[in-house]
C-alpha cells in the first residue's frame, strides 16, 4: 500500500491554515489591545503630571484661555444635542413603562423610574456616548491632523512639550464639562418624563414632582456624577492617544477617528459596569 501525499487544498489543510490564521489574527488583536492600554495609560500619567505641576506646583504655566476655549468648543457646543438626546429618553421611558404600570394601578410609579434610571444611570451614559462622537472624533481628527501636518514635530523642535499644550487643555476641559453635561442631562431627562406623565398620561404634576422628590436621593444623584469624571477621562484619553499616533495620511486620520468613537463606547460601558458593580457592593 503506497503512501499518498496529502493534497495542500483538501478540506482537512484549509481547516487547520484557517483556524491557524484566526489565532494569529487574535493574538495581533490582543497584542495590539496591550499596547493600546499601556500606551493611553503612559499619556494619561503624563498629563497628570503637567496637571500638578501647572495647579499645584505652579512651575509650569497653564495656558487658562485654551481650556476655556476647549471647554466651549468640547461642552457647551454639545448641550443642544445632549439635551434632545436626554429628553427623548426620558420620553420613551415614561411612555413604555405606562401599560404595566397601570395595569397594576401605579402609574404615578413612572416618575421613580424616570428619575431613578436617569440619574444613576442613563444621564451619564448618555451623555458620554453622544460627547464620544461630539468631541472625542473631533480631538483625534484634529491632533491626527497636526500629526500629519507636522507640526508636532514644530512643537517638539523649539522645545514644547505637545502634551502640556495640546493634551492637557483637552483633558481638563473633556473633564469638567462632561460633570456639568451629566447634571443638565440628569434634568433634561427627567423633565422630559414629566411631560409625557402630565401630558400624555394624565399624572398631576404635583403628584409627579412629589413621587420624584421622594424616589430620588442624594445617593442617586451622587452616583450619577461620580461617574461623569471618570467618563470624560476615557474620553479624552482614547481620543488625544489616537490622535497622536495617527499615520497614513487622511486615511490614518479617518481611521483614528472612527477608532476613538468605537473605542469610546466600549471603554465607557465597560467602566459604568465596574462603577455600577462597586457602587451595589458598597450599597450605594
Amino acid at each position: 500500500m503506497s503512501d499518498t501525499p496529502v493534497n495542500e487544498s483538501s478540506p482537512v489543510v484549509r481547516a487547520v491554515e484557517a483556524v491557524g490564521r484566526a489565532t494569529e489574527a487574535q493574538l495581533e488583536s490582543a497584542s495590539g489591545t496591550v499596547r493600546f492600554v499601556g500606551g493611553a495609560t503612559t499619556l494619561l500619567g503624563e498629563t497628570l503630571g503637567w496637571v500638578y505641576r501647572s495647579v499645584f506646583r505652579r512651575d509650569s504655566r497653564m495656558g487658562w484661555d485654551h481650556v476655556l476655549s476647549q471647554m466651549v468648543r468640547v461642552g457647551v457646543r454639545s448641550i443642544p444635542i445632549v439635551a434632545m438626546v436626554q429628553i427623548f429618553i426620558g420620553i420613551i421611558l415614561a411612555l413604555q413603562m405606562a401599560p404595566t404600570l397601570k395595569s397594576y394601578g401605579q402609574i404615578q410609579r413612572i416618575a421613580d423610574i424616570v428619575g431613578i434610571a436617569v440619574f444613576r444611570e442613563l444621564g451619564p451614559l448618555l451623555s458620554g456616548i453622544v460627547l464620544s462622537g461630539f468631541a472625542g472624533a473631533s480631538i483625534a481628527a484634529e491632533l491626527g491632523t497636526m500629526v500629519e501636518g507636522e507640526e508636532i514635530k514644530a512643537l517638539r523642535s523649539i522645545a514644547l512639550n505637545p502634551i502640556r499644550f495640546l493634551v492637557v487643555p483637552r483633558f481638563l476641559a473633556t473633564v469638567v464639562m462632561m460633570t456639568l453635561i451629566t447634571v443638565i442631562a440628569d434634568v433634561v431627562g427627567v423633565f422630559g418624563g414629566f411631560l409625557t406623565s402630565t401630558l400624555v398620561l394624565g399624572i398631576a404634576p404635583d403628584l409627579y414632582l412629589s413621587e420624584t422628590r421622594i424616589a430620588v436621593t442624594q445617593g442617586d444623584f451622587l452616583s450619577g456624577v461620580a461617574k461623569a469624571p471618570l467618563f470624560g477621562l476615557l474620553i479624552s484619553m482614547i481620543a488625544c492617544y489616537e490622535g497622536l499616533n495617527v499615520s497614513g495620511g487622511a486615511e490614518g486620520v479617518g481611521r483614528a477617528t472612527t477608532n476613538t468613537v468605537v473605542k469610546c463606547i466600549v471603554a465607557l460601558i465597560s467602566a459604568d459596569v465596574v462603577a455600577t458593580s462597586l457602587l451595589y457592593a458598597f450599597g450605594v
